[in-house]
């Protein structure tokens, strides 16, 4: 099973979903999302396997820091802007087997394991 996790190292629910799934003997593939953005298509499909939207994915004191608190912005806007300021991003994501999930609380990725 391959498993992937899109982390933030200074993130504490990113740390303790890390924590979650190396305890269940899981060594995931780490994406360091801060350092290496998704595009925009693995934005999108991230959005898609979570089943929200680029607002509900978003960390709303550190989009509004990033100019992207507007109400009025496009889907497209907004995931431009993800990428750009990928700390606007929520995390952790785990992603598994098609299916992703969002470590809040970390022991939402739970679903996602066999």
């Amino acid at each position: 099973m391959t498993v992937t996790i899109y982390h933030n190292p200074r993130c504490g629910k990113s740390r303790q979903t890390l924590a979650l799934l190396h305890a269940r003997g899981l060594q995931p593939q780490i994406v360091e999302y801060l350092k290496t953005p998704p595009e925009p298509a693995e934005l999108r499909r991230l959005l898609g396997m979570l089943g929200m939207t680029p607002r509900q994915l978003m960390r709303t004191k550190e989009a509004a820091e990033a100019g992207l608190g507007d109400l009025n912005l496009s889907d497209d806007a907004l995931v431009a802007g993800m990428v750009a300021h990928p700390i606007v991003i929520e995390r952790p994501i785990v992603v598994s087997n098609g299916r992703a999930a969002l470590g809040r609380p970390p022991e939402a990725v739970l679903a996602l394991l066999p």
